[in-house]
């Protein structure tokens, strides 16, 4: 079979897509031969070793995949080949067949194609248990969505309205605000790029302070870090949250009075290490987010797909934060 994988540390443009022995599934396993992985920003970090978990290489990015069943291991009870499913799996995505272990695997929904089930568990779910448990976001509260127009950014989008906050989307352009609009955010922020200096950050802080309005944002979602939390922070309200996503502008570097002059929690999300620590809890929100895709609730957008051979240009269209959406590589 075919897999992307990467042999040294490098960027998307040094992988190599290799001729490996098809997997074998072990006692508890599955193999799903992949039809869509989604690309995800530590996908990103982990080819560079910048990630918090380093696999051994040679190995191929993709954390998200949906497929079907192609062989069942020993013990494995409740999975048949042919079953249609999304698979959590770290790394080891972006290869023709995966081995998974049955308890990262779900069943893909009736009517669901397999880049949208692919696109829906690491966005969704990161931000349905950032927004809840991390931000316990509650109806009328202002959510402000940094980096709104990516997949995870969208998710906030969705998900905020879902539970009935007031959403402000920030994004880099006119095309990301309209596709903020079009997923439901009641007001957006078109932010530069930085670095900037200390009178763009202020006026940056007014621009976000303006749109959350006098009591400011009660849920922050930082999903770029860099020149942009600082003035984000700075909008936040009396006793607001602010949640810590991802860096891909860089890891900001907080002045720590602001969070005493509003009494405001700084807080980390690290989904990973929540769905490993509590499988019980992960398992129920998943189920809240299939029935929210049912209901028309959440959509996952997919705006660009990639054949295997490219999954590097699919790395590259995120690292470079040119996506909108989420950006999938297929088999199919």
């Amino acid at each position: 079979m075919k897999a992307l994988r990467t042999h040294a540390v490098g960027g998307p443009e040094t992988l190599t897509l290799d001729d490996v022995s098809d997997p074998v599934p072990g006692a508890g396993q599955v193999v799903v031969a992949m039809k869509a992985c989604s690309i995800n920003f530590p996908d990103t970090l982990m080819i560079r070793d910048l990630y918090q978990f380093k696999p051994e290489r040679p190995f191929a990015p993709g954390g998200e995949l949906a497929g079907v069943i192609d062989a069942v291991g020993e013990g494995v009870t409740g999975w048949k080949v042919g079953d249609r499913v999304i698979a959590m799996v770290g790394n080891g995505g972006l290869a023709e067949k995966v081995r998974v272990e049955v308890g990262r695997l779900f069943p893909l929904p009736d009517g669901v194609d397999f880049a949208t089930g692919a696109s829906l568990l690491m966005t969704y779910g990161t931000t349905y248990h950032g927004l809840v448990d991390r931000g316990h976001i509650k109806a009328g509260d202002t959510l402000l969505v940094l980096g709104a127009a990516g997949g995870v950014g969208l998710s906030a989008i969705e998900l905020g309205k879902a539970f009935g906050a007031r959403v402000v989307a920030a994004v880099l352009s006119e095309e990301k605000a309209a596709v903020a609009r079009e997923a439901g955010a009641d007001d957006v922020v078109i932010y530069g790029r930085p670095p900037f200096d200390k009178a763009q950050s202020k006026d940056l802080a007014e621009k976000f302070k303006a749109a959350c309005g006098p009591n400011g944002a009660n849920v922050i979602y930082d999903i770029v870090g860099g020149d942009y939390s600082e003035p984000a922070l700075r909008s936040i309200a009396w006793e607001g949250r602010f949640l810590v996503v991802g860096f891909p502008a860089g890891i900001a570097r907080l002045p720590l009075n602001l969070t005493l002059l509003k009494s405001c929690d700084v807080c980390g999300v690290f989904w990973g290490a929540f769905t490993a620590r509590e499988p019980k809890k992960f398992a129920e929100q998943v189920a809240e987010l299939f029935a929210m895709l049912k209901a028309g609730k959440i959509n996952p957008r997919v705006s660009a797909r990639f054949p295997l051979e490219r999954g590097g240009e699919a790395i590259a269209v995120l690292e470079n934060r040119q996506a909108v959406g989420k950006v999938v590589v297929t088999t199919e």
